[in-house]
């Protein structure tokens, strides 16, 4: 018996120090999946629950929960729901929120091959038609979320009270700063994330800018990039008067991707556009600086909407360059 009892402790040791052996190599060589992973699970903590639809790309994932008027949320390029993780909290209590894996990232179809603007935009209107039908929802998107959000209040007016863009719109970009959305060694992914991130916030440890370089070549981001040919038709530099709903624009104004000049063209552009700059934060505020974005995000929305200005400034209609306008 004894004997026994010796083999199975020495045999739960065994697996206790293997897993422990496998979390360590997790977050050492997959540091991006274990942040996904914890991500999503905050999401769940904060008492949203995963859900899925069937759309024209295959099944698209959800996450839903909370009470009051409906919220959706739309991460970027290259991210996933839990790209929200840190504000949920201060938003569940006061809005249902409706998160999707935009298609082709997180646990959404394709899981491979290129993707396209069309799939995308049939995964953001199947979510709302399936979730908010006959419900105008407050629309907040980063990056290309908030490239989204412009093209579907473009086309459903109706559907939206209020569109929040953070750090994204849908006119061309430039890329003055020459940022470098691809990185392919470990230094230039410091550089790209120095360009992306607020002078405060800590240096990103090498083993991880290296899970960053291999993601990149591969990922969502390149993968809707390989489509680049196909986005000018669906930059609006010459038709952001047409949007009629109200527009607040949150902006990082440390980002050198989308600078604050480029949020501000956005706003002029708007007949009921509104630039609220956040100090010190760059290209993707909810994470980085969840409490400011907050802070900014109530502040917004709490306002009475834009009144309509009669003399919207049209954008220039220069032609998309890859994926650098989301």
């Amino acid at each position: 018996m004894g004997n026994t009892i010796v083999r199975v402790i020495f045999t739960v040791l065994i697996i206790a120090a293997l897993l422990v052996v496998a979390a360590v190599w997790m977050v050492w060589k997959r540091p991006l999946t274990v942040d996904a992973w914890v991500s999503r699970r905050a999401l769940g903590i904060a008492g949203l629950e995963q859900r899925e639809l069937a759309v024209a790309a295959g099944r698209v994932s959800y996450w839903e929960g909370g009470s009051g008027p409906p919220m959706v949320l739309l991460h970027g390029a290259g991210d996933q729901a839990g790209a929200w993780a840190r504000v949920v909290g201060g938003l569940v209590g006061d809005h249902r929120l409706i998160i999707p894996d935009l298609p082709g990232h997180g646990s959404s179809d394709p899981a491979e091959g290129p993707i396209h603007m069309t799939q995308l935009l049939d995964g953001v209107s199947t979510v709302l038609e399936a979730r908010c039908a006959g419900e105008p929802v407050i629309l907040v998107g980063n990056s290309l979320g908030a490239w989204l959000g412009f093209l579907y209040a473009l086309d459903h007016p109706e559907r939206v009270v209020r569109l929040v863009a953070v750090n994204g719109g849908p006119i061309f970009n430039d890329n003055p700063n020459q940022v470098n959305i691809f990185p392919t060694t470990r230094e230039e992914a410091r550089e790209t994330l120095r360009a992306l991130m607020g002078p405060t916030s800590p240096p990103v440890p090498g083993y991880v800018l290296d899970d960053i370089v291999r993601r990149t070549a591969g990922g969502p981001a390149a993968r809707f990039a390989s489509t680049a040919d196909e986005l000018g038709a669906y930059l609006l530099d010459d038709r952001l008067g047409e949007i009629g709903v109200p527009v607040e624009l949150l902006w990082g104004d440390a980002d050198r991707l989308l600078t604050l000049d480029y949020g501000q063209r956005v706003a002029d552009g708007l007949a009921r556009g509104r630039l609220h700059p956040i100090a010190g934060c760059g290209h993707v505020p909810q994470r980085e600086c969840p409490t400011a974005f907050l802070e900014a995000l109530e502040a917004a929305l709490a306002a009475p909407p834009a009144e309509p200005r009669p003399d919207p400034v049209a954008g220039d209609g220069s032609p998309a360059a890859a994926a650098e306008a989301g």
